[in-house]
């Protein structure tokens, strides 16, 4: 999991739980069953989920590598639409946009996933209180 997301997170997930460093290269995660993010927004339009780069939601290797990406959603960051997204992100930050798990269809028309990123997304939506 990254560092921005909260200490309190890794009593609710359990101690087998791990902190994204700099020692953790795409081969070690390879051996990761899943890993645990945050984001930047969700849309509730399209279903999708926006990285934005920010410490909660680790680098780039963290969300493409392990074969499970679960994602936490705070209520407050859905939106409705495309447009109300782009309102409220930066365009100078770098950004991945994810509308479900990986998949591919570009070799003899055959379906794979996992191709480019996790074959299974979860996202968990947290209600504000």
């Amino acid at each position: 999991m990254p560092p921005g997301l909260p200490d309190d997170l890794l009593k609710l997930v359990g101690p087998r739980i791990e902190r994204e460093s700099t020692h953790l290269t795409a081969r070690r995660l390879d051996t990761f069953g899943s890993v645990i993010t945050g984001c930047a927004l969700a849309l509730a339009e399209t279903g999708t989920l926006v990285l934005d780069a920010v410490p909660d939601q680790g680098s780039r290797k963290l969300t493409l590598v392990p074969d499970h990406h679960i994602c936490i959603v705070y209520e407050q960051q859905i939106v409705g639409s495309v447009p109300q997204a782009t309102a409220r992100l930066s365009p100078t930050r770098p950004m991945t946009w994810i509308s479900g798990p990986s998949a591919s269809s570009d070799i003899e028309l055959n379906r794979v996933e996992g191709v480019h990123g996790p074959r299974h997304f979860d996202v968990l939506v947290v209600a504000a209180t």
